[in-house]
């Protein structure tokens, strides 16, 4: 990475020679400005109001326009001539804990690079300083022609700066909150902490752009003649919320589903509670009704009768076998058989 500016922590009496270097970049796809009828590029070229003539940039200066539009030429010799300490130094001016900056100051990002073999010492006290306080530094340095306020703090095992706004450059937000006196439930509130719960954390390295990675595709495409198909067009986000309790339990089970957990208990569109469904699972028989008391009572009593409807059935056919084999019996031995018959019959029907 190239430095950007070459400079100095002055850390107390420590002087510490660094280098400055962007920490961040821009990936958004930039676009020129063509002529419709030909293509041909539109560029803007810089030109004097009082002689309509295009200025080269060597003849071009600096000047600060008054209230009444008058001009006053400023030059860099002016500027180089004012007394700024912080010109070529990152002066720490406090060590503070870092929920004492608000983030509604933080700016560009940069990381600083030990300039040379004797200044890794000093820079390593003092990364291993703000390690152990945990705490940030607040400092002051100059960059492109102006005094600007940082904040340096420990990533990995190097030294970032960010840049800070000063607190007169933050706006009050007057006027931005809504109006009148609204009042939120506890049941609003739980839903929506659970919401929270849900949906979890992120790995932040796994967030991308997917709007530049859209405009990427459809550059290859036209530049290689394919036709482009317009994209399904999601829902248009925004809408009015006709039942604030009814979104956030939606939203709750609709964050669980994406996360393949089991989600139950939503509401449908109007308010109302949608019920679980349940698979009814299928039997090989007829279903038969539970037994109540009195008939297992019943089963009880009837046990030992079957249990003598079995036996009598099988005197009848040993009585049956026995008059097969004595077809001589005498009719009087018959009769008694027919009763033993009879009597069988009569027990095995009760």
């Amino acid at each position: 990475m190239r430095s950007i500016w070459n400079g100095a922590i002055s850390f107390g009496l420590v002087s510490i020679p660094i280098k400055l270097v962007n920490a961040t970049e821009n990936h958004s796809v930039h676009f020129r400005q063509i002529h419709l009828a030909d293509g041909g590029r539109i560029r803007y070229r810089k030109v004097c109001e009082l002689d309509d003539e295009e200025i080269p940039g060597g003849e071009i200066g600096k000047a600060y326009e008054d209230a009444d539009g008058t001009m006053i030429p400023i030059t860099d010799e002016d500027l180089a001539q004012l007394p700024l300490p912080t010109a070529k130094t990152i002066e720490i001016v406090a060590f503070v804990p870092a929920d004492q900056i608000d983030p509604l100051q933080m700016d560009a990002a940069y990381y600083l690079s030990a300039n040379g073999v004797p200044a890794a010492k000093p820079y390593t006290l003092l990364r291993e300083a703000l390690k152990r306080s945990n705490k940030v530094a607040v400092a002051k340095y100059a960059l492109r022609g102006r005094e600007r306020l940082g904040m340096l703090r420990v990533v990995d095992d190097v030294i970032a700066m960010h840049g800070l706004l000063w607190p007169d450059e933050i706006r009050a937000p007057e006027g931005v909150a809504p109006d009148g006196d609204i009042t939120v439930r506890d049941a609003e509130l739980d839903l929506a902490d659970a919401l929270m719960d849900t949906l979890g954390e992120v790995d932040m390295d796994s967030l991308h752009d997917d709007y530049r990675e859209a405009v990427e595709e459809l550059i290859a495409a036209k530049a290689s003649g394919e036709t482009v198909r317009p994209a399904a067009s999601g829902e248009a986000g925004g809408g009015k919320v006709i039942d604030l309790i009814a979104a956030l339990e939606n939203s709750v089970q609709a964050a669980k589903k994406s996360r393949g957990e089991e989600a139950s208990g939503a509401r449908d569109e109007g308010g109302g509670e949608m019920a679980d469904v349940h698979p009814i699972k299928k039997t090989s028989g007829k279903s038969s009704p539970r037994p109540t008391k009195k008939s297992t009572a019943a089963g009880k009593k009837a046990t030992p009768k079957s249990t003598g409807a079995k036996k009598s059935t099988s005197t009848a056919k040993k009585s049956a076998a026995k008059k097969t084999a004595t077809k001589k019996q005498t009719s009087s031995s018959a009769g008694s058989g027919t009763k033993k018959t009879a009597s069988s019959r009569k027990r095995t029907s009760a």
